[in-house]
């Protein structure tokens, strides 16, 4: 073994060949403990060629264990439990064409064919006509395109195949297949196991299957019968599966015409909708979060409810997706597959790691393999097989590796649900909102005129502690010190010009004379330069016994004029001691 360098030795490289003859995608491929003695195997649907040479393979350590041919093209393959027999041997199920293959000890044990699909009776009667010898092909393939321009039901395949064919081949086709039943059959697109009871590693597992006609169905692990069908808008591409059937499930299942759908157990249609930019070329389940991989070369988390999280940008398209998932370090991520030969590594938004690959990535599996729980396998697009093992001292940093903004910018608020006296008060606004908003122009317009009125009174009266004047800008403000009797008062007077000085002032005590008594109750003000702070002190006695106190009004003036520059009201404190003789 040798460590890989471009991802900061985090990688163990354990095998790479480069001419294993795989040619598979993330779909087709899963790690399984098939004969129970603790070593997990490899399990790859091959697809050969594309039209002959597809195999299901079994690999064990580097050696291929064993490979049985396949009738189509595998569109998934999952491993699951059937049943509670001792010992736990999953099966493996292959999903292709119409049919689902179930193979235990890797020998062929079951066979499920989808439901046929209705056929159009128009399209019945056409060929009836046809087999009886009252129309010709050409008058057949008049009217079954007129029955597709105007039809409900789709065509046949019989039907398709026959519009696509030459004038000369029509009358040969049409003898060949005209004594045969006409049927509609639809293949499967995607395949995905849910629990059935429990959550357990080693639970009994439904089957669940996207079909090209847009339906989803969950079958039985044991008598293959449909337990439920849901419908969706359009055909399903890709699927993830939580929870148990029998108590609260969720398949999270991107479909071909750009959306994703969220089908919940009470409800035979989807719940939630996410209408996504561009096309999703990936789908995977982190936590209690989906992220989407799309074809824009971006990679996008949302919620169980379809809430868009956070989107981060890629440096190349998208090839494939993995879910990395370590269970004894409580760690998840997911690994994406780019076009420039890079498999990288994602937490949330946040690049954790970048693995440099010989060829393109074609497929990824993460998990127990051998003995070995950090695995990663990956084929590429050459048919190589790559197998890396996670170093046991490997660490991951939640800090992004990327330029971009902030971990703390995408921390979601914990805001509160709404509760019904909010939705009550809402509908309110929303009936009543026209006159909730005169009245508050009303009081706000109310507000605006007293606080007027009183700003006006109070430069008239000068109650204010700075002076409006302009020729005679002053500042004021008192500090009272003491317990009682006497008290010290300090007035701070600030003359705030820029640069003429101020003169001829006086300050002007009034109290009432039965509670307190003032050696200075009028003194004078020296020349206030500009910027300075003039302390002026006096001492207050209080006369009365009776633990009351009073407010003292003070004036700043200016010889000759009536009028205070300024006005300042002192809350005297309670006095806590006794005057003395």
């Amino acid at each position: 073994m040798s460590e890989s360098s471009s991802d900061g030795g985090k990688w163990l490289d354990a095998h790479y060949d480069p001419v294993a003859g795989l040619f598979t995608f993330s779909s087709c491929v899963d790690l399984a403990d098939l004969s129970g003695d603790g070593e997990s195997r490899l399990v790859v649907g091959d697809l050969g060629s594309g039209s002959s040479g597809m195999k299901l393979k079994v690999y064990r350590g580097t050696a291929l264990l064993s490979e049985s041919t396949l009738l189509d093209l595998p569109s998934g393959l999952v491993a699951f439990f059937m049943d509670l027999h001792e010992p736990r041997i999953p099966a493996v199920a292959v999903a292709s064409g119409p049919c689902v293959y179930v193979y235990k000890n890797l020998r062929p044990y079951f066979k499920f064919t989808l439901p046929g699909l209705e056929v159009n009776t128009l399209e019945q009667d056409v060929w009836q006509q046809a087999r009886e010898g009252q129309i010709d092909p050409l008058t057949l393939k008049e009217m079954l395109e007129s029955i597709r321009k105007k039809a409900d039901v789709p065509l046949s395949v019989r039907s398709l195949r026959f519009l696509s064919l030459e004038t000369n081949d029509m009358d040969e086709f049409v003898q060949l297949h005209k004594q045969q039943p006409i049927r509609r059959q639809t293949v499967i697109t995607c395949i995905g196991t849910l629990k059935k009871s429990t959550a357990d590693e080693d639970g009994v597992s439904c089957l669940v299957i996207g079909t090209e006609s847009s339906d989803v169905y969950i079958l039985d692990p044991e008598a293959f019968i449909i337990l439920s069908k849901m419908t969706l808008p359009a055909p399903p591409t890709m699927m993830d599966v939580t929870g148990q059937f029998d108590v609260e499930f969720r398949i999270t299942v991107a479909c071909r015409n750009g959306n994703i759908y969220i089908l919940r157990r009470e409800s035979d249609k989807p719940k939630y909708c996410v209408e996504l930019a561009s096309h999703p070329v990936g789908l995977v389940r982190v936590g209690k979060n989906v992220v989407v991989g799309c074809t824009d070369e971006s990679l996008q988390g949302f919620t169980q409810k379809g809430k868009k999280l956070w989107q981060t940008i890629l440096p190349a398209p998208i090839t494939t997706m993995a879910a990395m998932d370590l269970p004894t370090r409580g760690f998840q991520a997911v690994l994406v597959g780019l076009a420039n030969c890079e498999v990288q590594l994602y937490r949330d938004k946040n690049l954790l790691s970048t693995i440099k690959t010989p060829d393109v990535i074609t497929s990824i599996c993460f998990g127990r393999y051998g003995r070995e729980d950090g695995t990663l396998i990956m084929t590429t697009k050459g048919g190589g097989l790559m197998v890396k093992i996670l170093k046991r001292t490997a660490a991951f940093d939640d800090r992004d590796t990327a330029p971009g903004p902030p971990l703390a910018q995408s921390v979601r608020l914990n805001v509160p649900k709404k509760t019904k006296l909010y939705v009550d008060q809402t509908l309110r606004e929303r009936e009543n909102g026209v006159a909730m908003h005169r009245a508050f122009q009303m009081d706000l317009s109310r507000m605006r005129l007293a606080a007027a009125k009183a700003y006006v009174k109070a430069l008239e009266s000068s109650l204010s502690p700075v002076s409006s004047s302009l020729s005679e800008p002053l500042k004021m403000n008192a500090v009272v010190q003491g317990l009682g009797p006497s008290f010290k008062l300090t007035l701070n007077v600030q003359n705030t010009a820029a640069c003429r000085p101020v003169m001829d002032l006086a300050i002007s005590f009034l109290y009432d004379e039965s509670l307190y008594r003032m050696r200075n109750p009028y003194m004078r003000i020296p020349l206030l330069v500009p910027g300075l702070v003039y302390p002026v002190e006096t001492f207050v006695e209080c006369t009365s016994d009776k633990g009351i106190s009073d407010i003292i009004k003070v004036f700043v003036l200016h010889e000759g004029k009536s009028c205070p520059l300024l006005t300042a009201h002192i809350n005297m404190p309670v006095s806590e001691g006794l005057m003395l003789n």
